[in-house]
């Protein structure tokens, strides 16, 4: 049996969490993706197959905070909480207000709880 990648088995976690998780226009699905650089955060609504809100690292709405961030040193971690407070102040603009959160197979540590963390701060509810 050969060793599993990394890659193969977070898509194995992400299936399995699937099963579970299914975004309906009354609480869509908060999605976060992680890159080595970058971040990125979608609402779903999957009865509609339609991506209601979406944020990352790369949206120009908060390009000059996040090089801000960067010039000062900011970490990876702080650009996550940056995305969380957009995509939450996006999702509450639309009217949603509770969301399902989908981390896609990642560990709930480090970026994926500070943008978790950030738009719950914001008030989106888990």
């Amino acid at each position: 049996m050969r060793p599993e990648k990394k890659w193969e088995a977070r898509l194995r976690r992400k299936q399995r969490i699937r099963k579970k998780i299914f975004g309906t226009p009354e609480r869509p699905r908060l999605s976060v993706y992680k890159s080595c650089k970058h971040i990125y955060a979608q609402i779903i609504d999957d009865s509609m197959g339609h991506t209601l809100v979406s944020a990352s690292s790369l949206s120009k709405e908060i390009r000059d905070r996040i090089k801000e961030l960067k010039e000062k040193g900011g970490t990876k971690t702080e650009i996550a909480k940056v995305v969380g407070e957009l995509i939450a102040k996006k999702a509450l603009e639309k009217g949603i207000k509770r969301v399902c959160f989908d981390r896609s197979g990642f560990k709930y540590h480090g970026r994926i709880k500070a943008l978790a963390d950030a738009a719950r701060g914001v008030g989106l509810e888990f």
